[in-house]
């Protein structure tokens, strides 16, 4: 009976924290991502710390293209410091193509639009703070082909 018990409890349990709202601590960063030259694809959102940046970050969201801006969130980001990184997935192969010299021929963009160098932007020109429920940046794709 003890068994039965524990069981139902527990079932009680995650029932309820599956159905709890966002984690207070936590903001959700929505990124207006300008200059989508078609509605292929999706774009691609990724938050990253500092020693995460340009490369591969956990705090990751896309959503279908629009032409002209698309807005992407990414929700249970907690309160720190980031970078943006934002790339035009048109033919949605979960990653951006590349051509000669490794010149991206997808769209790609950085939080603040951070200059870019030759490899990728500085993660002080890109960072941003997360410290309200809800942080809204812009930025804008870069097309180099």
């Amino acid at each position: 009976m003890k068994q039965i018990v524990h069981a139902a409890l527990a079932m009680l349990a995650f029932a309820n924290a599956a159905a709890a709202p966002p984690n207070a601590y936590t903001s959700a960063v929505e990124v207006r991502v300008s200059n989508v030259r078609d509605a292929r694809g999706r774009i691609h959102v990724e938050l990253c710390p500092q020693p995460l940046f340009l490369g591969d970050c956990t705090l990751v969201s896309e959503t279908p293209a629009h032409a002209g801006t698309t807005t992407v969130t990414v929700i249970n980001v907690p309160p720190g410091v980031y970078a943006a990184q934002v790339y035009h997935d048109e033919n949605m192969n979960g990653k951006v193509d590349r051509g000669l010299f490794g010149i991206p021929r997808e769209g790609v963009g950085f939080s603040n639009d951070a200059k870019l160098y030759r490899k990728g932007p500085h993660f002080d020109e890109a960072q941003f703070r997360v410290a309200r429920p809800v942080e809204r940046i812009a930025l804008r794709l870069r097309h180099f082909f």
